[in-house]
């Protein structure tokens, strides 16, 4: 008797943007046969000569169902039309999915995304409540489309930082009373991040924001053994200066200065625009070449503009500056000219699938091996992650083979 595939949902925050919707139209593109499995890392992949899928559990693209928040309450064809990721063949292709799909109200807060807002809230008053509402939306969710496994994946604005310092943030009791006194330290992240692991749903926050990765979270999925991970995806400038310092590292060249600036004009560069959300982004983005170069890039620039005319059509501009053999200088120079959602879409969507993978081994708390897909991976002791992303990626592979019968060989292949 053939088993039944496991049906798996993903709970989006941020469901109306860019990246969302790109993933969901993605999803029904690729179930259609209307495009190529480019730009998924973990599609084609083989242990031994067994597809991942099989050998591991990992859940197939077609048997994964979406749902999520958002503070605009438009449909996603509306919404991904006003995005303009997908062309007009793809959007009209994937239009009667995206029409049917409606965003959640949303618990949001304008004190910490002030660009960002809209009228799609849900009804509920202080923190405790909005956790609630939130954990009622994963038990309905599951419930109605009789899921198996379920994974909230957290694609919002980017929030401003609150003080990590902040005593309700640093035990899970503290955070319980932190939620009854509706303490300002607690944002809509963290609301999300909490409720998620109340009802033993796999939590990753591709975004810059603080939210499970506060220590009182952090225990909490431990406690209740959820998978967690995060935080910022790791996908255009950043993904490549992982790649190119090792490069220097193992060449012995220093790296005397490396200027950064992104251009864009999408939704998550206006959430950018305001300083304080800005500044969360940057404490992410610029913490990754010191670790890697094992020294202090003194002259390390990191700008990020909003630029309407671009929209998701993002550009990142390195000039970098070493210092090789004899002193003598050298300059590189690196335009990439990049599709921000494209980017960031494919990469969601695997991360959910191996959260759920995790669930399926019982494998709770921070997920080291998800690395690979973060720009400030969550470390339980606060210590310093790996981020070059050869050995990150060793990781994960050594950890989807892990869980894999044996087969012969334990060696992952793909057209990665």
């Amino acid at each position: 008797m053939t088993q039944s595939p496991r049906r798996v949902g993903i709970a989006i925050v941020g469901l109306g943007g860019a990246v969302a919707t790109t993933a969901i139209a993605g999803l029904e593109l690729l179930r259609l046969g209307a495009v190529a499995a480019d730009g998924l890392p973990l599609a084609g992949l083989k242990i031994g000569d067994v597809p991942v899928e099989e050998a591991t559990g990992l859940v197939a693209y077609d048997d994964l169902v979406v749902g999520g928040w958002d503070l605009d309450g438009s449909d996603l064809y509306k919404a991904a039309e006003q995005h303009g990721v997908l062309d007009d063949r793809q959007l009209r292709q994937a239009q009667p999915l995206l029409s049917e799909i409606t965003p959640w109200p949303a618990a949001g807060d304008a004190d910490f995304c002030r660009n960002v807002t809209g009228g799609n809230v849900v009804l509920a008053e202080g923190r405790r409540a909005q956790a609630d509402a939130v954990r009622a939306d994963l038990r309905r969710f599951r419930e109605e489309r009789q899921l198996d496994g379920l994974v909230l994946m957290n694609l919002a604005s980017t929030e401003r930082w609150p003080d990590p310092a902040a005593p309700a943030l640093q035990t899970p009791e503290a955070f319980e009373a932190g939620l009854d006194a509706d303490d300002g330290a607690i944002t809509p992240a963290m609301v999300y991040a909490y409720a998620a692991i109340c009802e033993d749903v796999g939590y990753a926050n591709f975004t810059p924001s603080l939210s499970a990765d506060v220590p009182a979270l952090v225990q909490l999925a431990e406690q209740r053994n959820v998978p967690i991970a995060g935080k910022d995806g790791k996908t255009g400038q950043t993904m490549m200066k992982t790649v190119l310092a090792p490069a220097f590292r193992s060449r012995a060249l220093t790296v005397e200065g490396w200027y950064s600036t992104n251009i864009l004009g999408n939704r998550d560069g206006l959430a950018l625009d305001d300083p304080s959300s800005l500044e969360s982004k940057l404490q992410t983005k610029g913490k990754v070449l010191d670790s890697i170069l094992g020294y202090p890039v003194e002259d390390h620039v990191v700008r990020i503009d909003y630029y309407r005319p671009r929209g998701d059509q993002k550009e990142a501009w390195d000039a970098i500056d070493l210092i090789g053999f004899l002193g003598q200088r050298m300059q590189i120079k690196v335009d990439f000219q990049c599709r921000d959602s494209i980017l960031a879409a494919p990469l969601a969507v695997e991360i959910v699938r191996l959260l759920d993978l995790a669930q399926q081994r019982g494998e709770g708390g921070i997920q080291r091996h998800l690395g690979w897909f973060f720009k400030a991976p969550i470390t339980a002791d606060g210590s310093t992650p790996e981020h070059a992303l050869h050995r990150q990626e060793s990781v994960l592979m050594e950890w989807l083979s892990s869980g894999a019968p044996q087969t012969g060989s334990d060696v992952v292949t793909g057209s990665r």
